[in-house]
């Protein structure tokens, strides 16, 4: 029987990728055995049993970015992390590690290479995290999401997304799924999400910019963060145009919102983008405007392909964000354009392709 560990967590970005692979390894190897290796504050503290995924933990070991007390005490605590990993994996008698970047997933390749035991690195973002950047020195496949991620032997097979995306027909779930969402089976829908969290600025420019667009016919289902659903946060309808704002917390199946929307407002996290594309929904993308500028980078395919468009955050106003979804969603021919140019231009069998390579890896 084969066994395999994956590592990764964190956020959406990591776990994701981490949960489309498993899907794919249960289809190409009937019998597998898989584990995942997160840390108990991130998403995949919940995201991964829900996907009927067996998860440990390891303590999280996040790598200090100033002078502290926090950089001299690192090495120590890292050395544990790695030490409750080794645990880990001759408990389950692992053959293979697939990793997916984060702070769990450090560990889990040091004590992976230190046992011997074949590593497969997958990145999601054009710029790699420091995990994968250590990882793919030892690995012995690294497996990238974008062309020119510079990674050592970087190998581009695309990010890997659950088969109720890649296999998603729009269309066909329209209707049911907006029913499910209580939005209008009629009229455009303007989905709305900032990422597993949320996205304040994204959230205070949707706010502002409601009333006119539901005066214009849109309907708007807002996935809001948990965080950010407050008891002053409702559903509206404009009664003259029949419109409904909808908001949500969290939605665990994102197929249901693409297929109930004509157009989406979000952050340009590589799993969205990705996502968007795959299943030829327009968007508008707002890239964080912190660290190095990755979530640029996410979308700028996808951008010169002309499947979305970006809104820098420091220009996202109400005005700007009315003007620029009114211009996309009220014309039919240029959201089918959008459509279709986004769809080709990035795999959608990125999880076998990462499952193949995963099982070659145990069979060398």
């Amino acid at each position: 029987m084969v066994s395999i560990i994956l590592a990764g967590g964190g956020s959406a970005g990591h776990i994701s990728p981490m949960v489309a692979t498993a899907e794919a390894l249960r289809a190409a190897e009937p019998g597998v055995t898989l584990a995942c290796v997160g840390t108990p504050k991130g998403i995949e503290s919940t995201v991964v049993p829900q996907a009927g995924l067996d998860l440990t933990f390891v303590p999280a070991v996040p790598f200090p970015r100033a002078l502290n007390l926090d950089l001299l005490t690192m090495p120590g605590r890292l050395a544990g992390a790695v030490v409750a990993a080794r645990r880990v994996l001759r408990r389950h008698g692992a053959q293979v590690v697939v990793g997916f970047g984060g702070y769990a997933s450090l560990p889990v390749y040091l004590a992976a290479s230190s046992m011997r035991i074949p590593v497969v690195v997958h990145e999601q973002n054009p710029l790699p995290g420091l995990a994968n950047r250590v990882a793919a020195r030892v690995a012995t496949r690294v497996c990238v999401s974008f062309p020119g991620t510079p990674l050592p032997k970087a190998e581009y097979v695309g990010l890997p997304v659950r088969a109720a995306i890649s296999q998603l027909d729009r269309p066909a779930l329209r209707e049911v799924a907006r029913r499910e969402f209580g939005l209008p089976t009629t009229g455009p829908v303007l989905l709305v999400s900032g990422g597993s969290q949320g996205a304040a600025s994204i959230n205070r420019a949707v706010d502002e910019a409601m009333a006119a667009l539901l005066a214009a016919g849109v309907s708007i289902l807002h996935v809001l963060g948990p965080k950010n659903m407050t008891p002053t946060t409702f559903a509206r309808t404009d009664v003259n145009a029949g419109a409904v704002y909808e908001p949500v917390a969290y939605v665990n199946q994102m197929e249901r919102a693409y297929a109930a929307a004509d157009l989406m407002v979000g952050r340009s996290g590589a799993g969205t983008v990705v996502e968007t594309a795959i299943v030829g929904l327009p968007g508008i993308f707002v890239p964080l405007p912190h660290g190095n500028g990755e979530q640029a980078r996410n979308a700028t395919s996808l951008v010169e392909a002309g499947g979305c468009v970006l809104i820098q955050d420091r220009d996202l106003t109400p005005g700007k964000l009315t003007a620029e979804v009114l211009r996309i969603i009220q014309h039919p021919e240029v959201l089918s354009r959008m459509a279709a140019a986004g769809q080709g231009i990035v795999p959608a069998d990125a999880a076998q392709r990462v499952a193949a390579i995963v099982l070659e890896a145990v069979r060398r």
